[in-house]
């Protein structure tokens, strides 16, 4: 099971930053949790800064240890910077994609939308939510899904046009993942080489 099920709130005053998105008791309580989180003063070490940011990222895409250093081992072999490569194949994966369309509010109920067959890709039923897409591969919402109250209101409040890399048509409720995007594309808050120092050691 890759998704935590706990206070996401209480994450996302870990980090400092909303990392689920628009969130109202984040808002009012922008401060580390716990009874001293107001007063903490802890300067954080080097590694701490580094693990932190993994850490980040993993709640962020929703993914397990073992999967993000699978991820990661790929990003290495591949082409390119290894940071910006990494953040390229979260972004391609099946949930994201979904998320990042609009069909749904959140990363983690695109995974649910996945993993309970209601999208498609290329025509074809994909129900692995790590499912890495390729450039000029279709998703869209399968065609008994389309009604789904979830879908169609996450639908009328997205605007997938601010992502370069991707293209929707909410008539045929079908969309395109154009190609990987380039890191200045990709509006999450991360600093990606502390991840690639941290697995360098």
């Amino acid at each position: 099971m890759a998704r935590f099920i706990g206070p996401k709130t209480k994450i996302a005053r870990k980090f400092g930053e909303a990392i689920y998105g628009p969130d109202k008791v984040f808002e009012k309580k922008n401060y580390p949790p716990g009874q001293h989180g107001l007063n903490r003063r802890k300067k954080t070490s080097e590694y701490g800064s580094q693990l932190k940011e993994k850490q980040k990222v993993k709640y962020t895409y929703g993914v397990l240890e073992r999967q993000f250093r699978n991820i990661y081992a790929d990003a290495k072999r591949s082409k390119g910077v290894t940071g910006e490569v990494l953040l390229c194949l979260l972004e391609s994966r099946l949930d994201n994609v979904v998320y990042r369309m609009g069909i749904a509010p959140t990363r983690a109920a695109a995974r649910q939308l996945v993993s309970h067959r209601h999208i498609v890709v290329d025509g074809s039923v994909v129900n692995i939510p790590s499912y890495r897409l390729k450039a000029g591969q279709t998703v869209g919402v399968r065609e008994k899904s389309k009604s789904l109250e979830v879908i169609s209101a996450s639908l009328s409040n997205s605007s997938v046009s601010k992502y370069s890399w991707l293209e929707w048509d909410n008539h045929s409720m079908q969309g395109r993942f154009l190609n990987m995007p380039d890191r200045a594309d990709i509006p999450e808050n991360i600093q990606e080489q502390l991840i690639v120092d941290l697995y360098s050691k």
